[in-house]
Order: structure tokens, then C-alpha cells, then sequence
């Protein structure tokens, strides 16, 4: 039976955070064998049992290693150029897209923190945040703050969260080649590509959180900088609360990579600032009286039970449901990232005993955990854009992963032919010869270039569309109508989905009443008493996939669409656009199809 001593990706003595596989150029951490010899002489095990001391590592700064500040300047060049091209022409406008413009837009007109009564559906930090990236443009050229060109700042945010991710993977020792892998992986995934381009909050979330990340893994360890994540990671939590779910991997970061010495008032500081800023929300709604329930009053009570008792779209796994279709939408895209991410984070946490790179990532393969067992609960709700929140994980576990199966691969450790470790004269223990390095090199090259061709072309075919296809010249074409075809927008009353109001709004719409969500009409008291005869007091209704869908939970808008007539019509299908006009076509303006 042959035998093999332990390297250094196999062991490491205390919990001080060490290089991951293969890293190089981000630490000068030596790990030096030495003999025991407290044991009784000539025993097997004093003679083969070693300590590994580390010496303490310096402090590299990212701003000061030309190779990486030139390897993620390229990538961010990549990433910048294929997430911009035709940005605000795919994917279709969506009505949460709209829904966080208009309330970012309320927010920079000083009319409060949403377009119509805020009900605590989500904490309002994300579209602060997304009110001041787009106030510039709005205050300089107001027509277009719109929810296609607005998309533009959703890029910015990219471009921070994939420099984030490349100082992160460093940070938690991965190599050049690995890092760069991991944000090649986050940026220009068609999954990626697809979802980061929209107006979500878990873009903006993502990025705190990433920041957070990396403020837990700094190499000062100062405790400010362990602070200042628990703050980050609160303001993520504010952003999209769904982040929620990562604070226990953050948690973990932090332990991992805090000294020992330090590591209770870092820690402790961590969910002290954390919690803080954190209670800033519920102590809003207490000081405006509206945390707890009450039937004249929205409420933070409210807007949590709504949230957690929405229905749910069933079990990813089973055929039929929502979450099903919502799993294989994914897939679709990008089959690679999901399935071998959850794949790669699941390896990580099986190695944490014996691998020092599953120990490095074991924060990141943790919220992979975290995000997917959320996602598989029985029925719960799972929305299009969670995944959002899982992909820079996703990214940098499966980099991980590859960077330890390297590793495995160059350094791996021979022993002698009669399976015994080899030892020199002097029989002091020493690693045994390393085989010939040019076969595995060759094996690693093999294997790259291997993976590569069989994901090249699946990520340029996921791209094809996002980087070609115009999926919103329908709604231009919709907007375009209401301002060339209404002659009196000002007293006119619309029924639109969010995708459109604003549109509306600079066409003249009166914001709120005249240019209505279409979800108001029937459930906001302020809109609803300015219809005393429901929907006959509505003048078109814009029918959309969104509108359709819903209809049916909302009588107003239901009966608005079955008591009008078409007068204009683009594209077919599902995904047509219908303004339909309640009192029915006029003789001289029949329906038209464009």
C-alpha cells in the first residue's frame, strides 16, 4: 500500500488563514517542516509528525501589484463592453424594473419615498441608492429618465461588484489566473448578462455585500475594517432583504480571517454595527407609528406578513411549477455556472478538514449552501432575479475548486517504490520527490482548453440574444402612441404597468392619477377614491404579459380589459402590447397592428 506525506493544500495546523492552491504573488506566508521530538525515541510517529509554523504575511495592496491591476482592467474592459452593447434593447422591460425607477424617481422629486403610498413591501435604501446614481442624468435631461436608458447605471454597478470580486478571490488566496476566472465567470456568464443589466435591488445588494467580503478578509486586519463589514453588510441587507441569508457566511469570513488575538472584539463589533444600522428600519416605521398593524395605517408588520405569506410556486424540482420554470429559465441560459457552482461550494465543505482552500472559501461555499437550500424549499416563492444574489458565489467557489483540482494535479507528492516515505541519510522527514512536472502541465493545459471549447460556445450562443435582439421596440412603439395620439395627455387616465409610466409621466400623464400602476386601481385607497365609478372612470388601459397575468386578482383592471376594445396592437403573442381604449374604438380610429 503506497503512501504519501501531507502538503500543504492537505494541512495546516491552527485556523490562521493560508494561501489557497496554487496562489502566488499574494502573500509571502512560509510554511516551514519541522521535527518533533517530545515523543519516545525512535517511535514512527515522532519521526514522521510535523508542525507547520507561519510566518506572519504582509500586507499587499491591490492598488500596488501591476499584474492584477492589469488582468482585472482587461476583464472589466470585457465585461463593461459585452453587459453595454444593446443594454436597452434586451431583455424586455419588467414591471419591477419600472416599479424601483418610479419610486427612485418619487424619491428626487420630493414626493416621498415611492410614487404612490410606500407599504413597506421592501426597505426603500435599494432605489435611495439608485435615485442618487441617476439623479444627474434626470436633473440634466429629465425625458430620459426612462426604464431602458436608466439601465445604464445598473453597468456601474457591475463594473464595482466585478472589480469587488477580483480584490475578493485574492483576498481569499486564490491565484491570478483563478480570480480572473471568477470574474470572468460573474461578469460574462449569458446568465450574468441577462439579469445584471436590469434595474433589480439585488444588483445593488450584491454589491455591499461584496464589499462587505472584502473588508472581512482585508489582510490589515484592523478593526475598523471588520466594523466597517458589519456595516456593509447591513446596507446590502437594506438594499434587497433576501441578503439576509449571507450574513452567517460573512459571519464565517470574518472568524476565519480575523486574528485570534482580536477576533471576539472583531466579531463583536461586526454584529454591533451590523445590528445597528440594521434597527434604523423597523425605528422608522415605529417613529412614523407605522410598525405595528393597523387598519387605517400601512405598517412594517403589514408589509412583513404580506411578504411571507405570499403563494408559493411549488417545488424546483417538480415539473409544472413556477419554481420549475423559473430553474429550468436559468438553465437555459447558463447551465454551467449554477449546476457546477453548487457543485464546486458542496466539494468545499466536505474538504474544510483537510483542504486549505475549501478553509479560505468556506464563507463563500456557505452562502452557496445557504441560497440553494432556500431555493429548495417545499413551496416556497422564487423569483426570477434571486439568483442574482448567488452568482458572485457561485463564481468564486467553482474557481476554487479548479485552483485546488491544479494544485492537486502539479504538486502532487510521490513516494518511494517500496511505498515508504523517502528520507535522507540524516533521517530528518522531508516531502518526498514531486513526479515530472511537464505531463501534468501538458494535463492542465489539456483539460483548459477542453473546458473551453465546450463553454465558448454555449456562452456566445446565451449571448446572442442580449448582444443582437431589440425585445423593446414594442414598448417604445406604445409610448410613442400615447404621446403623438392623446391629444390631451393631462386629462386623460391610463392604466399602464410601471414598465411604461414614466414614459407616460414626461408624455404629460399626470403622475399617479392620470398615468396609473395598474395594481392601484384597485389596491390604493388614495387612487381608488378618485374613481367613484370604478373603472368607467378610466379612459385606456395598456394591456401587457404583466397586466394579463394579473388581471384576474384585481376586479378594476379585469373589467377594464373585457369592456375595451384594441386601438392599437405591437407585436403578437404573449408578449404583445394591446392599448385598448374603455369605451370602445371610435369609428375612425380602428385597431391597428404594427
Amino acid at each position: 500500500m503506497t503512501t504519501t506525506l501531507p502538503t500543504p493544500e492537505d494541512t495546516t495546523p491552527d485556523d490562521t488563514p493560508q494561501p489557497a492552491a496554487g496562489a502566488r504573488g499574494t502573500t509571502d506566508a512560509k510554511t516551514v517542516p519541522t521535527q518533533r521530538t517530545a515523543d519516545a525515541p525512535g517511535s514512527l510517529r515522532a519521526r514522521t509528525r510535523t508542525s507547520i509554523r507561519t510566518a506572519p504575511r504582509p500586507v499587499i495592496r491591490f492598488r500596488s501589484s501591476r499584474p492584477d491591476l492589469l488582468t482585472c482592467l482587461a476583464l472589466l474592459t470585457v465585461i463593461v463592453l459585452v453587459q453595454g452593447w444593446n443594454i436597452t434593447g434586451f431583455p424586455a422591460l419588467s414591471d419591477d424594473e419600472g416599479t424601483y425607477l418610479s419610486q427612485a424617481w418619487a424619491v428626487q422629486q420630493g414626493e416621498g419615498l415611492a410614487h404612490y403610498t410606500y407599504w413597506y413591501d421592501h426597505p426603500p435604501l435599494g432605489w435611495l441608492q439608485l435615485a442618487g446614481l441617476t439623479y444627474l442624468p434626470a436633473l440634466l435631461v429629465p425625458e430620459a429618465m426612462t426604464v431602458a436608458t436608466m439601465r445604464f447605471a445598473m453597468l456601474l454597478i457591475s463594473a464595482v461588484s466585478a472589480v469587488l470580486l477580483f480584490v475578493l478571490a485574492r483576498r481569499l488566496f486564490l491565484p491570478r489566473w483563478a480570480a480572473a476566472l471568477a470574474t470572468a465567470l460573474f461578469g460574462l456568464s449569458p446568465l450574468s448578462v441577462h439579469f445584471q443589466r436590469e434595474i433589480f435591488l439585488d444588483n445593488i445588494a450584491v454589491l455591499w455585500m461584496l464589499l462587505a467580503f472584502c473588508l472581512a478578509a482585508s489582510p490589515r486586519r484592523h478593526l475598523w475594517h471588520q466594523f466597517a463589514a458589519g456595516v456593509a453588510g447591513a446596507v446590502s441587507v437594506l438594499s434587497k432583504e433576501t441578503m439576509l441569508l449571507v450574513l452567517p457566511a460573512l459571519l464565517l469570513t470574518l472568524w476565519r480571517h480575523s486574528h485570534r488575538d482580536t477576533r471576539k472584539f472583531a466579531v463583536t463589533g461586526a454584529v454591533a454595527s451590523c445590528a445597528l444600522i440594521g434597527l434604523t428600519y423597523p425605528l422608522y416605521a415605529l417613529l412614523n407609528s407605522e410598525f405595528f398593524a393597523s387598519p387605517h395605517r400601512v405598517s412594517l408588520v403589514d408589509g412583513i406578513r404580506y411578504q411571507l405569506s405570499r403563494p408559493g410556486s411549488g417545488f424546483v424540482l417538480d415539473p409544472g411549477t413556477g419554481s420549475h420554470k423559473t430553474l429550468e429559465a436559468w438553465l437555459y441560459y447558463d447551465p454551467v455556472l449554477p449546476l457546477a457552482g453548487a457543485a464546486a461550494a458542496l466539494l468545499l465543505l466536505l474538504a474544510l478538514r483537510w483542504s486549505v482552500t475549501a478553509r479560505a472559501l468556506a464563507g463563500p461555499a456557505l452562502a452557496v449552501a445557504l441560497l440553494t437550500l432556500m431555493a429548495f424549499r417545499p413551496d416556497g416563492y422564487l423569483p426570477a432575479m434571486y439568483v442574482i444574489q448567488a452568482l458572485p458565489f457561485l463564481a468564486l467557489v467553482l474557481a476554487g475548486a479548479a485552483a485546488s483540482a491544479v494544485h492537486a494535479i502539479l504538486h502532487r507528492r510521490a513516494a518511494s517504490p517500496d511505498g515508504k516515505a523517502v528520507r535522507p541519510a540524516d533521517g530528518a522527514v522531508r516531502p518526498a520527490r514531486t513526479r515530472r512536472v511537464a505531463p501534468r502541465k501538458a494535463a492542465v493545459a489539456a483539460l483548459a482548453l477542453t473546458a473551453a471549447a465546450l463553454l465558448t460556445p454555449r456562452w456566445v450562443e446565451g449571448n446572442h440574444d442580449a448582444l443582437t435582439q431589440d425585445a423593446n421596440k414594442h414598448y417604445r412603439a406604445a409610448a410613442a402612441w400615447f404621446e403623438e395620439r392623446v391629444g390631451d395627455p393631462a386629462s386623460t387616465r391610463v392604466l399602464v404597468d410601471d414598465a411604461l409610466w414614466l414614459d407616460l409621466v414626461h408624455a404629460g400623464y399626470e403622475p399617479s392619477t392620470g398615468a396609473i400602476w395598474f395594481y392601484k386601481a384597485d389596491l390604493d385607497p388614495k387612487v381608488t377614491k378618485t374613481m367613484p365609478r370604478g373603472w368607467r372612470d378610466l379612459d385606456y388601459v395598456v394591456s401587457t404579459l404583466t397586466v394579463r397575468r394579473d388581471a384576474p386578482t384585481l376586479p378594476n383592471v379585469q373589467a377594464a380589459l373585457e369592456n375595451s376594445t384594441p386601438v392599437a396592437v405591437f407585436g403578437t403573442g404573449d408578449d404583445r402590447i394591446e392599448i385598448r381604449h374603455i369605451t370602445g374604438a371610435a369609428a375612425d380610429d380602428p385597431p391597428r397592428a404594427r
